[in-house]
């Protein structure tokens, strides 16, 4: 099946070498040094409906970057971005710029795949492939032509996933076996085994219970030496708990619709104790949303 037409996206005229020179991003907030992703005025829409505007941040490489905010401000919308499974959607439209590595991942003769073979994608549920717990690790590796003893790559996988010891004995049962803390993890195994760059997770604990919480929230934390971790969440400990840096969401509604915004963005610690704007405060002490 060919692949939809990328979305419209139209961008406006940066330097990077001013980018490169300044160390605070649109709103002034210090940059992460080594920036795998840097957004600016990005905005993006559903047909006519306006679904993100006026969002500009950067995002830190071997760093875990958590989103939050209200339920439709637009966080999944925004990750789905960055790794354009947006453009499987017909009739989206993106604005603004979104450089990853430093250059545009919306630029001319960028393919929509090669980009997701590099910025992998957890999901709020734990989606398994009705295969073997084997097979779910393996069959990626394998349509990407990847070389390497399958064996060898499976157990490093599942071993850098925290499930090796649990699945060893039953490699050939089936996925759908596990519980659905192990069905999670078994996700994430799935998603590195590509060898990506970034791994960007959707509440990837909504669905668990706090023991399954726990060993995903410290999965992520072991897995950043390696990976750039994106993940929404809903969770105020937890992105308090596993995050190098917060970004803040909500709803815009002044002009009659719906709209997700980004208020700010800051190291976690700075973002909890002190943040800039009443509507982060507001939110972070349940205040509203």
């Amino acid at each position: 099946m060919s692949e939809m037409p990328a979305p419209t996206m139209t961008e406006p005229t940066v330097d990077p070498s001013v980018l490169a020179a300044t160390p605070v991003d649109a709103q002034g907030t210090p940059r992460p040094v080594d920036a795998v992703f840097t957004v600016e005025q990005l905005a993006f829409f559903y047909g006519a409906n306006q679904a993100l505007r006026d969002v500009s941040l950067s995002i830190g490489r071997h760093e875990i970057t958590a989103l939050i905010g209200p339920s439709g401000c637009g966080k999944t919308t925004f990750i789905r971005c960055l790794n354009r499974l947006n453009d499987l959607i017909p009739g989206t439209r993106v604005e603004g710029r979104i450089d990853f590595n430093g250059s545009s991942l919306y630029a001319p003769g960028v393919r929509a795949i090669d980009i997701r073979r590099r910025i992998g994608m957890v999901f709020q549920k734990p989606n398994p492939f009705p295969k073997s717990i084997y097979d779910n690790v393996a069959i990626a590796p394998k349509v990407n032509g990847i070389r390497a003893n399958m064996d060898e790559l499976v157990e490093e996988c599942l071993t850098r996933a925290a499930l090796w010891d649990e699945v060893k004995g039953k490699l050939r049962d089936s996925a759908f076996s596990l519980s659905g803390g192990q069905q999670q993890r078994l996700c994430i195994a799935r998603a590195i085994a590509i060898r990506p760059e970034v791994i960007l997770m959707d509440e990837p604990c909504s669905a668990l219970d706090p023991v399954a919480t726990i060993r995903i929230e410290e999965l992520m934390v072991e897995l950043k030496s390696d990976y750039t971790i994106v993940v929404v969440t809903h969770n105020m400990q937890q992105a308090a708990r596993v995050s190098d840096r917060t970004a803040f969401f909500t709803v815009d509604v002044s002009e009659g619709g719906r709209t997700g915004m980004m208020v700010e963005v800051g190291s976690t610690e700075q973002m909890f104790t002190a943040p800039s704007d009443q509507r982060t405060d507001d939110y972070i002490t349940g205040r509203f949303g």
